[in-house]
């Protein structure tokens, strides 16, 4: 784990505890075209955590990713204020899986860049955790 960071803004126990709510979200994964299962674990300001995994389309385009449908499904329940997010994915095991492009654009719509975190991992003990800015450093904001 990135000790610097997790030290700083999320202790390391919580940053795990986030991560192994994401690997459970991934059990719940709609798959079948490509066999790899997302989870994400999306901790509100409250304490609140939401839980979303990826669902696939036969179309492709309507295949929703799981960080999306945690923020769409907070959202929908009124949250509108976030601190972190925990990512867990893989086909068969569990690998380092980061957010698309698509994903950080719609934390940057509800998140503070420099505040809000990103946890990715393949196991609880090798964790990495980043701000949004440093995997969205010039997203799109509603005055561009």
């Amino acid at each position: 784990m990135n000790e610097r960071k997790a030290a700083v803004e999320m202790g390391a126990e919580e940053a795990k505890a986030l991560w192994e709510q994401a690997v459970k979200a991934r059990e719940q994964s709609y798959s079948p075209y490509s066999g790899y299962q997302v989870g994400a674990a999306l901790l509100c300001d409250d304490g609140q955590v939401f839980g979303g995994c990826n669902i696939e389309n036969s179309a492709f385009g309507p295949t929703n990713c799981a960080e999306r449908t945690a923020f769409f499904t907070a959202v929908a329940a009124g949250c509108r204020n976030f601190a972190a997010i925990a990512i867990a994915g893989g086909r068969k095991r569990l690998e380092k899986c980061y957010p698309c492009g698509v994903c950080r654009q719609v934390m940057a719509e509800f998140c503070d860049p420099e505040r809000f975190l990103i946890i990715c991992g393949e196991d609880r003990e090798c964790l990495e955790i980043f701000r949004l800015s440093e995997l969205l450093p010039k997203g799109f904001k509603m005055q561009d």
